[in-house]
C-alpha cells in the first residue's frame, strides 16, 4: 500500500485546472468542496489532485500554507480508496471553505465522508462499479 503523494498525482496544468473549473462536478461536506472531472492522464496515475484555500479567508499565508498542508496530508492517507475503485482517471481540486483554521481529527473525519461521497456519486452513475465503499 504506497501512501506516497507523488509529483505525477499533484495537478498543475493550467488547461485541467481551467477545465475542472469550467466542466466539472462538486460535492461538498462543509467546509470541504470537491471539484473533479473524468479526463484523461498521462503515465499510470488515476487522480491528480490540487488543493486551495481563499486569501480573502486568511490573509496570512503562514495559515493558507498550513490549511494546505493538512488537506493534502489527510487526501494522503485516506486517497488508497480512491485510487482502488474510481476505474477511470480524474482530476480533483480539493477547496476550503471554513473560516478558521482546522484541527487535524476533523479534517480527516471531513476527508473520508468527502472521498465516501464521491465513491457512492460515481458508482451511481456507473453501475458496473456497485461495491461497499468502507474507508
Amino acid at each position: 500500500m504506497d501512501q506516497r503523494f507523488s509529483k505525477a498525482e499533484k495537478l498543475k496544468s493550467k488547461k485541467l485546472i481551467g477545465k475542472l473549473f469550467s466542466e466539472g462536478k462538486s460535492i461538498s461536506r462543509f467546509p470541504l468542496r470537491l471539484v473533479y472531472v473524468k479526463t484523461e492522464l498521462p503515465g499510470t496515475t488515476g487522480v491528480q489532485v490540487a488543493v486551495s484555500v481563499s486569501k480573502r479567508r486568511f490573509r496570512k499565508a503562514v495559515d493558507r500554507n498550513r490549511i494546505k498542508r493538512l488537506l493534502r496530508e489527510t487526501y494522503r492517507l485516506n486517497k488508497q480508496g480512491v485510487t482502488d475503485r474510481a476505474g477511470a482517471s480524474f482530476a480533483f481540486m480539493i477547496l476550503y471553505l471554513g473560516k478558521e483554521i482546522p484541527d487535524y481529527a476533523k479534517t480527516d473525519r471531513k476527508m473520508k465522508e468527502l472521498l465516501h461521497l464521491f465513491l457512492e456519486k460515481e458508482s451511481e452513475e456507473d453501475p458496473s462499479k456497485k461495491e461497499a465503499h468502507e474507508f
